[in-house]
């Protein structure tokens, strides 16, 4: 497994993972058009088998001290294998910033586990943030 760079060159296979990892969360056309094109946007994915395995994208907000991991995600058939670990941790060490912030499904008891693992804490709960009014949990780390 390997971490690049995305590009928009990605788009379509963005787009299936998008699908098949969130649903009816999946991002909109024109917002996976701006990830992989928008300047200040952190974006990379994880390549085995020449395809993509797993995408992440952070938003640095140096003036404030923290970044924002915008989306992950690991192709259902690649789980399970740290991608999703070591797609965080490399984008987290291009922020740039002393904390990493980011919103995980109050029921993504797997993901969220993930995270405190790896040092994330709870910081709020955004009431029904989601399409079909579940809780969002927001988690931060210090860098």
């Amino acid at each position: 497994m390997e971490i690049v760079k995305a590009s928009i060159l990605d788009l379509n296979a963005l787009r299936k993972l998008e699908q098949e990892s969130f649903g009816k969360d999946a991002w909109p056309f024109l917002d996976l058009i701006a990830v992989l094109t928008f300047g200040e946007v952190i974006r990379l994915k994880a390549v085995e088998d020449d395809q993509m395995a797993g995408f992440v994208a952070g938003d640095p907000h140096p003036r404030e001290g923290w970044g924002w991991i915008s989306t992950i995600a690991v192709d259902p058939r690649f789980r399970r294998r740290g991608i999703g670990l070591a797609l965080l941790h490399a984008c987290e060490s291009k922020l740039g910033v002393s904390q990493s912030r980011l919103t995980v499904r109050i029921s993504n008891q797997i993901a969220i586990s993930m995270y405190e693992k790896d040092g994330y804490k709870t910081r709020d709960i955004w009431k029904a943030y989601y399409n079909d009014g579940e809780d969002g949990i927001v988690m931060e780390k210090n860098l």
